[in-house]
């Protein structure tokens, strides 16, 4: 098995982590599935900002784990779920690496699969 590499985020490809400071919420198909006002916003170099959500603040009853997994260097190995019949709409990284410690036990929403909004 190839080792896999692993990146720090620097002045080149920085990640910062900061609470959103709004209530977010995100519907899958007119149905709530998440609502937080502990949101965290991770910014990854020129990436959209991405709202990573409590694991607690899911209604966890919507998710269906699947097979499906990807790895970045710079988080690790995201897992993925399936959201009211809209496959892998959710990721979260379960281990994620020391530099994005604070993503750990939050879960993902790709904003092509749900709406996600912030109020």
């Amino acid at each position: 098995m190839t080792e896999r590499q692993v990146l720090q985020p620097t002045a080149a490809h920085p990640i910062t982590i900061t609470p959103t400071g709004r209530r977010v919420t995100v519907t899958v198909g007119g149905a709530i599935v998440a609502q937080t006002d502990d949101a965290l916003t991770l910014q990854e170099s020129t990436y959209p900002a991405v709202q990573y959500i409590p694991r607690t603040d899911v209604v966890s009853e919507t998710l269906t784990r699947s097979a499906s997994t990807t790895y970045c260097p710079y988080k690790g190995e995201a897992n993925y779920y399936h959201v009211g019949g809209i496959e892998d709409a959710v990721w979260t990284y379960e281990q994620p690496y020391p530099a994005v410690a604070d993503i750990a036990g939050h879960l993902a929403f790709y904003p092509d699969k749900a709406v996600i909004h912030l109020a």
